[in-house]
């Protein structure tokens, strides 16, 4: 091999903490079923149980009994993406040193992309009937997009999501509204308050923290979904299966190729909002 400084060993678990250092939405789910994952198409089932229901007691009667029902649902890593690169000898030779790491660098921001997108469309397409703020397209200013914010803080709370952690996430022209509102709080002010931010978070408000990705599902005419919810809601497995530098047989060079596998699901549809809406 006469990439003396590739050491899969290494690298693979660096390329991998890369990959999820660039995510903007895999850091707002959980990972509590991603255990270890060998193969692509492996599959996680998860039971969940009904709440046995509180009676009121009379003294000297029989108890009723509940007979648990349990749910089984299945998170498959069935998303599999690679990246493969070549590098001559020659260029090898008369280029600068480390260009093969950057290049590898390069390759997982893309893998990160392809995992972003992944994520953001399953939670917009997950999110509970009952907690789309509008069927119609709203379309929103700096006057009204706080209102917005708050109707999806009531639905998460009346479905009696946990306020800790709740997080939302806004494109740009959102964002840009965001920063002129005075009930937004800054991520130094939030800091300074003693409040903790999910990471990558810009800052808080009516609840939330504040993320800003371009990744925020969009449609046609510049209709955004835009997103709210809990790491409750949705769960992500990923692993690199292979990270791997090869000596090419059909020319004088090496092959440098990876590949990455994932897949999520939607656990608790009550804990996302949504709402479709254009920016003025």
């Amino acid at each position: 091999m006469s990439i003396s400084n590739f050491i899969p060993t290494i690298w693979a678990p660096a390329l991998l903490v890369a990959l999820r250092k660039n995510l903007k939405f895999a850091p707002l789910t959980n990972r509590d079923y991603e255990g270890e994952i060998a193969n692509a198409g492996a599959t996680v089932n998860i039971t969940s149980f009904g709440i046995p229901a509180v009676r009121s007691y009379s003294r000297n009667n029989n108890v009723s009994w509940d007979i648990l029902a349990d749910a089984t649902r299945a998170l498959t890593v069935d998303q599999q993406d690679y990246f493969a690169f070549t590098v001559d000898d020659v260029d090898k030779r008369q280029a600068l040193p480390g260009f093969v790491a950057q290049a590898t660098s390069d390759a997982g921001y893309a893998l990160a992309e392809n995992a972003d997108r992944y994520i953001a469309a399953a939670l917009s397409a997950g999110v509970n009937a009952s907690n789309v703020i509008a069927d119609t397209t709203v379309s929103v200013s700096g006057a009204n997009l706080y209102g917005v914010l708050v109707k999806m803080r009531t639905a998460l709370s009346v479905a009696n999501i946990p306020y800790p952690g709740r997080w939302l996430v806004l494109p740009p022209l959102g964002m840009e509204y965001v920063l002129q509102d005075a009930r937004f709080i800054n991520a130094q002010a939030a800091a300074d308050a003693g409040m903790a931010l999910h990471e990558g978070a810009v800052g808080r408000i009516a609840g939330f923290d504040v993320l800003e990705s371009v990744n925020v599902p969009a449609g046609s005419a510049g209709v955004y979904n835009l997103l709210a919810g809990h790491p409750m809601a949705y769960t992500f497995a990923d692993q690199i299966l292979e990270t791997e530098a090869i000596r090419l047989q059909n020319q004088f060079g090496d092959g440098i190729r990876g590949l990455h596998v994932y897949g999520g699901k939607v656990v608790r549809d009550t804990a996302l909002a949504k709402c479709h809406m254009t920016f003025a």
